[in-house]
């Protein structure tokens, strides 16, 4: 077992963590307090090949895999939680649901621009009354002729305002039926789709999220990504994926807060010496580095079993589950180093803090995640 990364993830590291510090930490706080989504930033790392890492490059991707993904979101997610979030959301589930499911029109269609950074994608899943009980949304799409009539809302949707194309998972058929939910490309220029609430968010502020409102919005029957009534089964293998991205985003956001409470408690000085020489601060740190370590490790054997069929399902679970409280405590430790500084906007680990609790809740929250891996246990006689 090899544990040194290759040239191309130590080159992408380089890369995005050039252009984080160029392009993105100046912004950060302007950003977070007006909740501003940064498209202007999103075109350039359209540019750079970010938004469309895991598309082959025929599609106008970069080709590359769960490894050099992970590392791109991590860099992101340690100057800027919502921009690592972002770019998640836009690859590993609308993209990727495309590129997973689509047919070859559906790909050659909207990829390339997903892939490029001019369109920005969408997800939707979440309703107001389903979180994770998803087999019991409301959003309904009926046959007529041709085409489908969507009527119902998303929630918590990123990118609900701001996204150009939208994958919507929508019940064709009966409730808590798990083949009557069928996912459909919708895309905002049709009639009767439009964005609704913008939530104003505790952290993540940069990283929009809004509602989607369909009222008889006619989506061509072309727009259905594989068959009708597969989309509950679709968005599971697409869920496992994403898992992947958001233990990234929490391995970012952890790392980024322990710099920082490194670096100042190293600087620090309190009763004639730097604070980082007092065991109470010591061990915190070492339990930090530790924590992060564990996490890398375990994101490490999801992407490795991403690409190579191993349990996506049980091992993405376990390294977002791991990921997502490690950067919760990790970033609740580094404001108890920095303390009363910690609690001000000055420095940056106040906010990875906020940012950092929607990891333990989005694309699954920790409960779910642990329900995934005990049930896999039970099953396999683990």
């Amino acid at each position: 077992m090899n544990f040194q990364e290759n040239e191309t993830i130590s080159a992408i590291r380089v890369m995005v963590r050039d252009f984080a510090a160029r392009e993105i930490h100046p912004h950060v706080m302007e950003w977070d307090e007006a909740q501003h989504f940064p498209r202007e930033a999103f075109s350039k790392m359209g540019e750079l090949g970010l938004l469309g890492m895991l598309v082959p490059e025929e599609f106008g991707g970069a080709g590359l895999g769960y490894h050099e993904y992970s590392a791109a979101i991590e860099e992101l997610a340690a100057v800027c939680g919502s921009v690592g979030l972002s770019m998640a959301a836009h690859n590993s589930l609308c993209t990727n649901h495309i590129l997973t499911f689509g047919s070859q029109a559906q790909k050659e269609r909207f990829l390339p621009k997903l892939a490029s950074g001019a369109h920005i994608g969408a997800w939707g899943l979440t309703e107001a009354g389903t979180g994770s009980d998803a087999m019991r949304m409301r959003c309904t799409a009926v046959q007529d002729g041709e085409d489908w009539i969507l009527n119902g809302t998303k929630n918590w949707i990123t990118h609900g305002l701001s996204a150009e194309v939208a994958v919507v998972l929508v019940r064709t058929g009966e409730l808590l039926d798990s083949h009557g939910i069928t996912a459909m490309v919708v895309e905002r220029n049709m009639p009767g789709f439009k964005g609704g609430k913008k939530e104003n968010k505790l952290g993540m502020r940069a990283s929009e999220t809004a509602e989607l409102i369909f009222e008889d919005c006619r989506v061509p029957a072309s727009h259905v990504l594989g068959e009708v009534g597969e989309g509950f089964i679709q968005a599971m293998k697409i869920l496992d994926g994403g898992r992947i991205s958001i233990a990234a985003l929490s391995l970012g956001i952890g790392r980024g807060a322990y710099e920082a409470a490194l670096k100042y408690a190293k600087e620090r000085e309190q009763f004639g010496q730097p604070i980082a020489h007092f065991q109470g601060i010591g061990f915190k740190l070492a339990d930090m580095a530790l924590s992060i370590e564990a996490s890398r490790l375990l994101i490490s054997k999801a992407c490795w079993a991403k690409e190579n069929g191993g349990d996506v399902t049980r091992l993405g679970a376990m390294a977002k589950y791991q990921a997502s409280e490690m950067s919760v405590s990790v970033a609740t430790d580094a404001v108890q180093i920095f303390g009363g500084y910690g609690y001000t906007k000055d420095f940056p680990v106040e906010k990875h803090y906020r940012d950092a609790k929607l990891c333990t809740i989005g694309e699954g929250t920790s409960e779910i995640q642990k329900l995934v891996i005990s049930r896999g246990l039970i099953k396999d006689g683990v």
